[in-house]
């Protein structure tokens, strides 16, 4: 036994330091300050674009972002606009990778759908596609919709991102927006 006393305290400090790292909670996210936040269920995730998407029966449009426009005919675009099938692919991958996404609404928007803010395994979507150069953000044009924090810490993503490498999706829209041919 006299050689191996060296080993006691080093296998006392490891059983230690396992059993302190097994009671320690994940750090808290922005998605914490969120009681009412709902849990949603990845199979009824259908996408559409890089800044909306249905859920179930709704249509959920993501807080704080707005990325390139995709083909929709029935809505008057009848082209991509640049780098808009970037941000929806990336939407869906971000999607099929989480662990929990989760969302907190706001209100209907003009067109149906709702606003809301979209949590990815505690993560902000919109921090995601900002980051990217994928999205530009919105608070500064619509205000903090009632959530002060997360509208500051999509700033300052977005002060810290790379500028998208496309014409704001705002701009876009007003000059590339037809009206449907009629049949």
């Amino acid at each position: 036994m006299k050689n191996y006393r060296y080993l006691f305290p080093l296998l006392l400090a490891a059983i230690l330091a396992v059993s302190l790292s097994c009671g320690k909670k994940a750090p808290p996210s922005l998605a914490d300050n969120y009681p009412n936040r709902i849990l949603m269920d990845k199979s009824k995730i259908r996408p559409d674009d890089g800044d909306s998407f249905h859920y179930d029966t709704l249509t959920i449009r993501v807080l704080g972002m707005d990325t390139p426009e995709i083909r929709h005919d029935e809505h008057g675009f009848f082209e991509d606009q640049p780098f808009g099938r970037d941000a929806a692919a990336l939407t869906q991958q971000i999607f099929a990778e989480a662990q929990r996404i989760e969302y907190v609404p706001y209100q209907n928007d003009k067109y149906g759908r709702l606003l809301a803010h979209v949590f990815v395994d505690g993560e902000l979507l919109s921090e995601k596609l900002i980051r990217a150069g994928l999205a530009y953000e919105t608070v500064s044009h619509y205000g903090d919709n009632g959530f002060p924090d997360l509208a500051e810490h999509i700033l300052k993503v977005a002060e810290a991102s790379p500028k998208p490498q496309f014409e704001p999706p705002w701009k876009w829209r007003q000059e590339h927006r037809k009206e449907p041919e009629a049949q």
